[in-house]
């Protein structure tokens, strides 16, 4: 993977609370949009080697939305998950902990659109996901 874009960040949480938070359905709606403006109404995830998953993220008012859809290649519990999004690129999630603090820290290939504005809207995604943690 090249030129890949990085985002990471804290989370003042266990290792197992992060992972659930992270791949459960019931929680993904809850987190998995960059701004107050938009929501993600439905997730499915099938968290295995070769598992399909697919993320709905729209702008509440109904102007916009997509799917974040893709398969799993590997999935190793409370450690990493690497996956391949619907248009071939590519996505590692790192999990790490020390004393009940986690860092997830994700590494993708950027699409041909604005690099900063990406790794600006992974990175609202991710702090998103750190306050919904925290805050649960």
């Amino acid at each position: 993977m090249e030129n890949l874009i990085t985002v990471k960040t804290t989370i003042a949480a266990n290792i197992a609370k992060v992972w659930e938070y992270w791949t459960l359905p019931d929680h993904i709606v809850n987190w998995n949009f960059a701004t107050e403006e938009w929501h993600c109404p439905k997730a499915e995830n099938n968290l295995v080697a070769n598992g399909k998953f697919s993320w709905r993220m729209e702008a509440k008012d109904g102007s916009m939305g997509f799917d974040y859809s893709g398969t799993y290649e590997k999935i190793e519990p409370n450690k990493r998950i690497v996956l391949r999004l619907d248009d071939n690129r590519k996505v590692v999630i790192s999990f790490s902990t020390d004393n009940n603090v986690t860092t997830v820290e994700e590494n993708f290939e950027p699409d041909n659109l604005d690099i900063e504005m990406q790794k600006q809207g992974w990175q609202a995604i991710l702090d998103n996901f750190k306050k919904y943690v925290e805050e649960n």
